[in-house]
C-alpha cells in the first residue's frame, strides 16, 4: 500500500480523499491555486503545494505542475478526483513515464472511453444499443447541420470530451443549431481543451441511470448496482438516488452485464461508470462512460455500505477487488442532493462571495455532507460553484425522502444565493415523490417549483422581531456588565419605568412591504408583542448561532434568524427568507437608484463574444454578448426591441457583478 499520495484536485473530492487516506494511514498533499490558498483541503492535508494562478488552466489542468509537487514531495501516487485531469490520458501517460501510480484506468482505457464519439464506435462493434446520431470525427459546421437533419429535430449537441453538462445544448429546430454548436464548441474548448462534438437524437422523456462498476488487474470486474440521475437542470444533475426507483432484477443484470462487458473491452482498472439512457419500456441506450469516480457515488456507497475511495486506492496498489460479484447486495435507499451556489430564480446563475454563515445538518450515519468549504470560506468565480452534497439513506425511499426534507431544513447558507429551498421543493413535487422521473421533470413541475407568491408567511416577521429583542437584551446585558454603570435602570430592557411600560417598535422589509411590531419587556422574563392589533406573549431562547426555539401567542417555533448588515435572513419550515431591518420612521425606497439605461452583468465572469455590432437595432430577445462563470456560459438578450449603442466590455475582459455591459436605448 502507499505511504503518501498526492490529491489533483481540490473541494469536497478532495477533502474526501484525505479523509479516507488519513483512515488507512496513508499520508496525503494537497495542491492549491492562489485562489484555493486557505481552502478546507489544503488545511485538511499532511502537506500543500502551490501550483500557480487562480484560472484552472494555469494551475490544475497543467499536468507537469502536478507531477513536479509530486515528485518534490516524493508522492508514489496522485488522485485526480473528478473533472480537471482525472480523464486525461496523456497525464496518465505521464505519470506512468515517471513512475508515479495514476489511481484510474489505464492511458489506453481513457483514451478508448474519454471521447464519446470513439466510444460509442467501440459499443457499436460490440453490440450495444446507441442513440441514433452521428458519431465521426469530420467536424465541420454544415455537415454536422445536416446530420442532425437526417437525424431528426429535436437532437443533442455534446462536447465528445465533456461532463457535468458543459458543452450541450438541445436544439428543437434547424434554425438554432448553428448558433446552439458554436456555444457548444466554446464551453467545451474552455472547460476541456477539445471542441470536438457529436450529435445525436434526443430521446423524449428518457431517463437517465448509470451503472457503478469497478476493476482490478487481475482482471476481474464487478458492478455495484445503478443510481438514478435523471434530475437534471441544463444537463447536469441535481438529485441523484441508488437503487433507481421500479429498477427490476432482470433489468439491473442485463445493464450490470451490458456496463462490465464495455469495462472489459478496454481492459478497465479502477472505479468507472458507465451511462445509459433508459425507456420507460426498459429498452435502453449506452451513453458514454465516465472513466473516474462520479460526483453521485456516494448514494452506492450508502446503499452498499463500501468506500469506492478506498477501494480505488486498494486496486491501483496492485490489490485484488475487496468482493466478488456475489457478495454484493443492496442496503435501503440512498438520496444525493447537489447543494450549489447559484440563484434558481434568476435561471441558476451562478453566486459568488464569502460564505457569513454556513451551518450544515448534524450528520450521523443515515445524514452526510461531503464539502469543500467551512463558514468564512469563499465560492469563487473560477471552479464549480458547489458547496456540498447532501446525502440520506433510509430503509426505503419514502423514509429516505422524509430525512432528505428534515435535513433540507436544517440547512442555514447566509452570503451567496444558493438552491437549498428550491431542492426542497423539488423532492416534494409529486413527479419526484412518486418516481415519475425523467430528464424534464423540473420543466414539467416549474409551477410548484416557483417561489411562493406574496409576502413572507406571518410566522417570518414574530421570529424576525423575538431574534431582535433577544438580541438587544443580550447587548445591554454585555453594555453594563462589569462597568461603573452596571446597576444603572437606563442599561436594563425591563418593563419598569416611572411613567408606564418601556417599549420600542421594531419594523421590517419585505420588498416594498413594511410590518412593525411593538415589544414589550416583561420583569418576569420575556415580551409582550403587539402586532397587527393582536397582543401576544413572546418566551424563549436565542442560541449565538441564530437558532432559537420560542413561543409566541401560544405557537412553538424552531427557526433561526441570522444578521448580515441590516438584513434579516430568517430561516423557518425549510424556508429561506430575507427581511430588512427598517426605521420605522424611514421613507420607504430612499435608497432606490433609478434604473439605468444599460445592461448590467448578473455576476462576476469573463466576456467571451460579442454577439451585436454597435449601433444595430435587434428584437427582444436578441443575444447581444455571451459571459463565461464557473466552466459555463451565459447569454445576455435584450430586455425589450432597441438599439444597441456600444459595449462596455471586449472579448477577453472579466467583469464584475453590477457592471454596465451594453449601453442599449
Amino acid at each position: 500500500m502507499f505511504t503518501k499520495i498526492l490529491i489533483a484536485n481540490r473541494g469536497e473530492i478532495a477533502c474526501r480523499v484525505i479523509k479516507t487516506a488519513r483512515r488507512m494511514g496513508i499520508a496525503t498533499v494537497a495542491v492549491y491555486s492562489d485562489a484555493d490558498a486557505t481552502a478546507r483541503h489544503v488545511r485538511l492535508a499532511d502537506e500543500a503545494v502551490h501550483i500557480g494562478p487562480a484560472a484552472a488552466r494555469e494551475s490544475y489542468l497543467v499536468g507537469e505542475k502536478i507531477l513536479a509537487a509530486a515528485r518534490a514531495t516524493g508522492a508514489q501516487a496522485i488522485h485526480p478526483g473528478y473533472g480537471f485531469l482525472s480523464e486525461n490520458e496523456a497525464f496518465a501517460e505521464a505519470c506512468a513515464e515517471e513512475g508515479i501510480v495514476f489511481i484510474g484506468p489505464p492511458a489506453s482505457a481513457i483514451r478508448a472511453m474519454g471521447s464519446k464519439s470513439a466510444a460509442k464506435s467501440l459499443m457499436e462493434k460490440a453490440g450495444v444499443p446507441l442513440t441514433p446520431g452521428y458519431h465521426g470525427d469530420e467536424q465541420n459546421p454544415a455537415l454536422l447541420e445536416k446530420e442532425a437533419g437526417r437525424i431528426g429535430y429535436p437532437v443533442l449537441i455534446k462536447a465528445t470530451a465533456g461532463g457535468g453538462g458543459k458543452g450541450m445544448r438541445r436544439v428543437d429546430k434547424a434554425e438554432d443549431f448553428a448558433a446552439a454548436l458554436a456555444s457548444c464548441m466554446r464551453e467545451s474548448k474552455s472547460a476541456f481543451g477539445d471542441d470536438r462534438v457529436l450529435v445525436e437524437q434526443y430521446v423524449l422523456q428518457p431517463r437517465h441511470i448509470e451503472i457503478q462498476v469497478f476493476a482490478d488487474t487481475l482482471g476481474h470486474c464487478v458492478y455495484l448496482f445503478e443510481r438514478d440521475c435523471s434530475v437534471q437542470r441544463r444537463h447536469q444533475k441535481v438529485l441523484e438516488e441508488a437503487p433507481a426507483p421500479g429498477m427490476t432484477e432482470e433489468r439491473r443484470a442485463a445493464m450490470g452485464k451490458a456496463a462490465t462487458e464495455a469495462a472489459k473491452a478496454v481492459g478497465y482498472v479502477g472505479a468507472g461508470t458507465v451511462e445509459f439512457i433508459a425507456h420507460p419500456d426498459g429498452r435502453f441506450y449506452f451513453m458514454e462512460m465516465n472513466t473516474r469516480l462520479q460526483v453521485e457515488h456516494p448514494v452506492t456507497e450508502m446503499i452498499t455500505g463500501l468506500d469506492l475511495v478506498e477501494w480505488q486506492l486498494r486496486v491501483a496498489a496492485g490489490e485484488p477487488l475487496p468482493l466478488r460479484q456475489d457478495e454484493l447486495s443492496i442496503s435501503g435507499h440512498a438520496i444525493e442532493a447537489r447543494i450549489y451556489a447559484e440563484d434558481p430564480d434568476r435561471g441558476f446563475l451562478p453566486s459568488t462571495g464569502k460564505l457569513v454563515h454556513l451551518v450544515a445538518p448534524a450528520e450521523s450515519a443515515d445524514v452526510r455532507v461531503d464539502t469543500g468549504v467551512e463558514q468564512g470560506d469563499s465560492i469563487t468565480p473560477f471552479y464549480d460553484p458547489m458547496i456540498a452534497k447532501l446525502i440520506v439513506h433510509a430503509p426505503d425511499r419514502e423514509t429516505a425522502l422524509a430525512r432528505m426534507q428534515q435535513a433540507l431544513a436544517a440547512y442555514r447558507i447566509v452570503g451567496v444565493a444558493n438552491n437549498v429551498e428550491f431542492l426542497g421543493r423539488l423532492i416534494a413535487t409529486p413527479s419526484f415523490a412518486n418516481a415519475a422521473l425523467d430528464t424534464a421533470l423540473i420543466e414539467r413541475e416549474q409551477a410548484r417549483l416557483a417561489p411562493p407568491a406574496g409576502d413572507p408567511p406571518e410566522d417570518a416577521w414574530l421570529v424576525a422581531a423575538f431574534a431582535e429583542a433577544e438580541q438587544a437584551l443580550d447587548a445591554s446585558s454585555v453594555r453594563g456588565r462589569g462597568g461603573p454603570e452596571a446597576d444603572s435602570p437606563w442599561r436594563t430592557l425591563d418593563a419598569w419605568r416611572l411613567n408606564g411600560q418601556a417599549w420600542w417598535r421594531l419594523g421590517f422589509r419585505a420588498g416594498e412591504t413594511l410590518r412593525e411590531v411593538d415589544v414589550v419587556a416583561r420583569r418576569e422574563g420575556g415580551w409582550d408583542f403587539l402586532f397587527e392589533g393582536r397582543q401576544m406573549r413572546a418566551s424563549g431562547r436565542r442560541a449565538l448561532d441564530g437558532d432559537l426555539e420560542a413561543t409566541i401567542g401560544g405557537r412553538r417555533f424552531a427557526a433561526a434568524v441570522v444578521a448580515q448588515g441590516e438584513k434579516r435572513h430568517v430561516f423557518i419550515g425549510g424556508r429561506s427568507i430575507v427581511l430588512v431591518h427598517a426605521d420605522p420612521l424611514g421613507v420607504a425606497g430612499a435608497d432606490h437608484e433609478e434604473e439605468g439605461s444599460g445592461l448590467l452583468s448578473p455576476m462576476p465572469g469573463k466576456v467571451i463574444a460579442l454577439l451585436a455590432k454597435p449601433g444595430a437595432a435587434v428584437e427582444k430577445g436578441a443575444p447581444l454578448l455571451v459571459l463565461e462563470a464557473m466552466k459555463m456560459e451565459h447569454t445576455i438578450s435584450a430586455p425589450h426591441a432597441g438599439t444597441v449603442k456600444s459595449f462596455r466590455f471586449a472579448a477577453g475582459d472579466q467583469v464584475d457583478e453590477g457592471v454596465e455591459l451594453v449601453e442599449f436605448d
